[in-house]
């Protein structure tokens, strides 16, 4: 769109201009373009343009850029839900089997025998004034035992972030503890664990951000892992992304595992006999077809 703000009609004049198939009522178009926005909506436009001028491909329609949309938001609604899940899990076990661990220290994320000092030295960027009083357990205990600095992990914990979480794990100095962990969800490299957790974590916040997932790309490879069966030698692509989720997930519950594959094969499958669409299922995410 440029640095100059542009009308809805001025917006439905350029997609014109550009060549695409305005194939929907106009009122219609307006609504959406309203309701999305013409730049969001150029992220999903974006694969069928042809040349530097945005010009569009031949036969390109304005109802293949809301079909491919919507595909997008139904996955990331999808994933976001066990992503959801597989955070909630691993933030318990860090805590339980840490803690267990470590009886005598419950604020053992402070603890330099337990975790590394990089992490120790930026703690306190997290756990301030702010993070007390916006979160009201760990406020209600700063009221309750006033000489207290921190509240102890399984309070403290609850309200971190799945990449702080992540990032706690990878500091912990003794691996016996990050074996133990990765383990519980069979991986036996604790260094493999990480890489994919990092992968979930990353797609997580793509879900979180509303970032585009169709022509997601990782910016660090899948490590090869023989329990996973990627397409090919691709590790980069969200189908080998959804591959991992599926795998951790099943570790957790089969049920959840047999309930998510199902609602990602049911939704690409509601798109096979859209030209448009299957060919980015195919093509971008890199799911293959039975």
């Amino acid at each position: 769109m440029g640095n100059i703000a542009t009308s809805i009609k001025e917006q439905i004049q350029k997609l014109k201009n550009r060549g695409m198939d305005l194939d929907l009522e106009e009122d219609k178009i307006k609504e959406i373009l309203l309701d999305i926005g013409y730049y969001r909506l150029g992220f999903y436009w974006n694969p069928f343009e042809i040349d530097e001028n945005h010009n569009f491909a031949e036969g390109t329609k304005f109802s293949s850029i809301i079909d491919l949309y919507y595909l997008d938001v139904d996955l990331r609604s999808i994933l976001t839900k066990y992503l959801y899940r597989i955070e909630l899990n691993f933030r318990t076990k860090l805590i339980y089997y840490v803690s267990n661990k470590y009886k005598l220290s419950p604020t053992w994320f402070i603890d330099s025998k337990v975790i590394n000092r990089d992490f120790i030295d930026a703690f306190d960027h997290f756990y301030d004034d702010d993070f007390i009083n916006n979160n009201k357990p760990i406020k209600k205990h700063h009221a309750k035992y006033i000489n207290d600095k921190y509240a102890p992990a399984w309070k403290t914990l609850e309200f971190f972030t799945f990449g702080s979480i992540l990032k706690i794990y990878k500091s912990l100095n003794e691996e016996d503890v990050k074996v133990r962990i990765s383990e519980i969800y069979g991986v036996k490299n604790y260094q493999k664990f990480i890489n994919l957790f990092e992968t979930i974590v990353y797609v997580r916040n793509c879900c979180a951000h509303s970032s585009i997932l169709f022509d997601l790309n990782l910016p660090k490879s899948i490590s090869a892992f023989a329990e996973i069966k990627f397409n090919g030698h691709e590790r980069h692509n969200l189908d080998s992304c959804i591959k991992v989720i599926l795998f951790i997930l099943n570790k957790i519950s089969t049920s959840r595992h047999d309930e998510m594959l199902k609602a990602i094969d049911d939704l690409f499958l509601s798109h096979k006999n859209n030209p448009v669409t299957k060919s980015i299922i195919e093509n971008e995410i890199g799911y293959k077809f039975q």
